[in-house]
């Protein structure tokens, strides 16, 4: 029997990197933790950039993120408090408030806006872009608004912690959000001081922790010497294994866990627009000054 197998980590993912957030600001002028989309980590296929926004001053929030365009990706917004609302050239509206998720598949177009739908308060959640294949980046734009309700909560046993699954599944409970084609993971767990819990990734995910609160140990969380995850901390995830085994520290942890397939595909990108080739990047901004945009998804 090797030590590993002896120790029971065979076919657990290990850490291979941390990226430390950092402060910057987008939109109008929001404040922000951008963690990945960063000179540290420019990318993690599929994801092309996570954002963490908290605060309960609203002149880090209130001017929002006013009309602007996207196009060959998707934009998902979760909220852990406060609400934004969203508006989109083609007129669809709507309000993203606590514990609720919007997954925007822009496609060959959208132009929006995401503003506070309040003018005072906390406001806290995450921002994650999501590339598509070269066959889906011209595809008609959809969304998938989710309320709170309809995302499944999980309480693990002994009252130890709870997963919220907004995609993905968790013991039977498939998440809400559906026909992405990079069959994403999307886990917000919570788990009580010095708790030991594993869950389980897709082999074929690539997969990476990011800690919102408290702080934990993650993969081979017997070795001390390993480094221990806290607040705007993002853990990239080795590529083997299906299990992840996370030992929460004295505090607890609140974490998302995200994964999914590996485009393995060139990214142009520039701004709101994530292209394969700087041709159609070129031709994403030229079609955005001509008001193609809206022109080709009115007609």
């Amino acid at each position: 029997m090797t030590d590993a197998e002896a120790q029971g980590t065979v076919g657990l993912r290990t850490l291979t990197r941390i990226v430390r957030g950092h402060a910057t600001s987008d939109g109008a002028g929001v404040r922000l933790t951008r963690v990945i989309g960063s000179p540290e980590l420019d990318y993690l296929d599929p994801f092309l950039l996570l954002d963490e926004f908290r605060s309960a001053s609203s002149a880090d929030y209130i001017a929002g993120f006013p009309d602007h365009p996207h196009r060959g990706f998707e934009t998902v917004t979760y909220m852990i408090a406060g609400s934004m609302e969203h508006r989109d050239h083609l007129g669809n509206r709507g309000v993203v408030d606590r514990g609720s998720v919007q997954w925007m598949t822009a496609g060959r177009g959208i132009v929006h806006s995401e503003m506070p739908h309040q003018e005072h308060g906390l406001m806290w959640g995450f921002q994650l872009w999501v590339n598509l294949k070269a066959s889906d980046k011209l595809c008609e734009p959809r969304y998938q608004n989710i309320p709170k309700d309809a995302i499944p909560e999980i309480e693990l046993p002994n009252v130890t912690g709870r997963v919220r699954v907004v995609a993905g599944s968790f013991m039977g409970e498939r998440g809400p959000v559906s026909g992405i084609a990079i069959d994403p993971v999307f886990f917000d767990i919570a788990l009580s001081p010095h708790t030991l819990e594993e869950f389980t990734i897709p082999e074929t995910h690539t997969a990476c922790v990011y800690v919102f609160e408290g702080s934990a140990r993650f993969g081979e969380v017997e070795d001390l010497s390993k480094k221990v995850l806290s607040r705007h901390d993002l853990g990239v995830l080795s590529n083997d294994g299906t299990k992840l085994r996370v030992q929460a520290a004295s505090a607890g942890v609140r974490f998302l866990l995200l994964a999914g397939v590996p485009i393995n595909e060139p990214v142009e990108r520039y701004g709101p627009f994530v292209m394969n080739t700087r041709e159609q990047v070129l031709k994403a901004v030229d079609d955005f000054r001509n008001g193609r945009f809206v022109s080709e998804s009115a007609s």
